[in-house]
C-alpha cells in the first residue's frame, strides 16, 4: 500500500487540501496520513475542522510575532522526524506558503518524492508576492509531481524546463471546496446587518503592502464608502498585529465597515457568494469569488493567476489610493461593467481536481 503524507500549516492551505484529503481517503490502494505544522494555528484548526480533517501529526510550530526565519527553522527540525517514522512514499505540498518550501526542502533531504498541488503559478518577480513567487519556485524545481491547476501554469513550468510528463492540469481545489462549503440556507449577523445594502467583502494581509500602501488601500475603500448610503462593507482583519493596526486607525471610525475577526472557511465562502463586489490581496479568493460569479478587484501590482484577469473576471488595481478609488467606484456605478465581471466565465476548474490528483497519485507506478 501506498504512503501519501500531505503537510501543510495554513488556513489557505488547508482549504485546497482538506478536498484531496479526503478524496484519497477513499481509494483502498493509498494510506492517507496528515501532517499540519500549525505555522496559523486558529485559523488552520477552523478550516480542518470545517472538513472533517483531523491531523495524524501536528508540528504545532506558531508562535507570537513570528518571522520567516522562525517558520522555517522549525518545520525542518520538527518535520524530520516524523518523515524518518512514517517514510512516505510521496509528499503531497501545496502552493507557496513557508511550511510549503521547508517541508519540500525537508523531503529533499531524504529523498522523499513532493508531489506539488497548485504547482506553476508565477509573477516571476520575487518581491511580489514575497516570499511565495520564491516558495514556488523553489518547489518546482524538486516535485516529482506537479499538479497545475491551469493549462498557462503548466505552460510556465515547460518554459522552465520541467518534464511534461512530469505535469497534470488538475483544476484548481478550491473550487472543489466550494461544492462542500457554499449553502443556501446560509445566515449570519453581517448579512442582517447589511440588509437593504450592497455587500463588499474586503481581505488584506499581504506583507508587500504592509505600511503605507496598506494606509492608501484602506483610505481608497473608507472614500468610497462615505460617498454612498448604499454601500456596506464587511473586513475580517487578519491576525497580523500590524495589519490591525492600519486597519483600526483607517477605518475603525467609518461606521459603513464591519472589522471583524478572521472568519471560519465555511462562513467566508458563503458571505462570498452573497457579497455584492469583492476587494482582495489575496491569493485563493481570486479563485473563489469568480468561481461565485463576484467581480474582483485586487489590490496588488501583480497577480499570478492571470486567466482571472484576461477573461474579465479580476481587476488589478493595485496599491495606489486614486486607482482604487477610481475602479471601486466604477465597479459600483456603471452596471455594464459590473455585469461583465460577474458573468466572465471561470478559468479555475470545474470542482474536479482532487479526483484527477488522486488518480495519478494511485496509478503512478514511478516509472512515468
Amino acid at each position: 500500500m501506498k504512503k501519501i503524507m500531505l503537510v501543510f500549516g495554513t488556513r489557505p492551505e488547508a482549504v485546497k487540501m482538506c478536498p484531496v484529503i479526503n478524496e484519497l481517503k477513499t481509494r483502498k490502494t493509498l494510506q492517507t496520513i496528515v501532517c499540519v505544522t500549525g505555522q496559523h494555528r486558529q485559523m488552520l484548526d477552523q478550516a480542518l475542522q470545517t472538513f472533517g480533517v483531523a491531523p495524524d501529526y501536528d508540528l504545532d510550530i506558531m508562535k507570537e510575532r513570528q518571522t520567516l526565519f522562525d517558520v522555517t527553522a522549525a518545520v525542518l527540525e520538527k518535520l524530520k522526524g516524523t518523515l524518518e517514522a512514517v517514510r512516505p512514499d510521496v509528499v503531497l505540498v501545496h502552493g507557496d506558503t513557508t511550511t510549503t518550501f521547508a517541508a519540500t526542502l525537508a523531503c529533499f533531504y531524504l529523498n522523499i518524492p513532493i508531489g506539488h498541488v497548485e504547482a506553476g503559478l508565477r509573477t516571476y518577480n520575487l518581491q511580489a508576492p514575497y516570499p511565495e513567487e520564491f516558495n514556488r519556485q523553489a518547489v518546482s524545481i524538486i516535485a516529482r509531481y506537479n499538479f497545475a491547476p491551469t493549462e498557462r501554469a503548466r505552460q510556465n513550468l515547460i518554459r522552465e524546463g520541467k518534464d511534461p510528463k512530469r505535469i497534470w492540469v488538475t483544476g484548481n481545489t478550491a473550487i472543489d471546496a466550494l461544492k462542500t462549503t457554499v449553502r443556501d440556507n446560509f445566515t449570519h449577523p453581517a448579512l442582517e446587518w447589511a440588509k437593504g445594502s450592497r455587500l463588499v467583502f474586503i481581505t488584506a494581509h499581504r506583507r508587500e503592502n504592509l505600511g503605507e500602501p496598506m494606509r492608501h488601500m484602506f483610505r481608497a475603500i473608507r472614500r468610497v464608502l462615505e460617498e454612498r448610503n448604499d454601500v456596506k462593507a464587511l473586513y475580517p482583519v487578519h491576525m497580523n498585529p500590524d495589519v490591525r493596526k492600519y486597519a483600526q486607525e483607517e477605518l475603525g471610525a467609518c461606521d459603513r465597515i464591519r472589522l471583524v475577526p478572521p472568519v471560519d472557511v465555511f462562513d467566508c465562502h458563503n458571505l462570498i457568494a452573497r457579497a455584492y463586489l469583492v476587494l482582495t490581496d489575496s491569493g485563493g479568493i481570486q479563485e473563489e469569488a469568480p468561481s461565485l460569479n463576484k467581480p474582483v478587484l485586487v489590490m496588488r501590482e501583480t497577480t499570478e493567476r492571470p486567466e482571472g484577469v484576461e477573461v474579465g473576471a479580476l481587476k488589478l488595481v493595485g496599491a495606489n489610493e486614486e486607482t482604487i478609488y477610481r475602479a471601486f467606484c466604477e465597479t459600483l456605478d456603471d452596471r455594464q461593467v459590473y455585469d461583465a465581471m460577474a458573468n466572465a466565465p471561470n478559468p479555475y476548474g470545474d470542482g474536479n481536481a482532487a479526483k484527477r490528483i488522486a488518480n495519478v497519485i494511485e496509478q503512478d507506478d514511478g516509472e512515468l
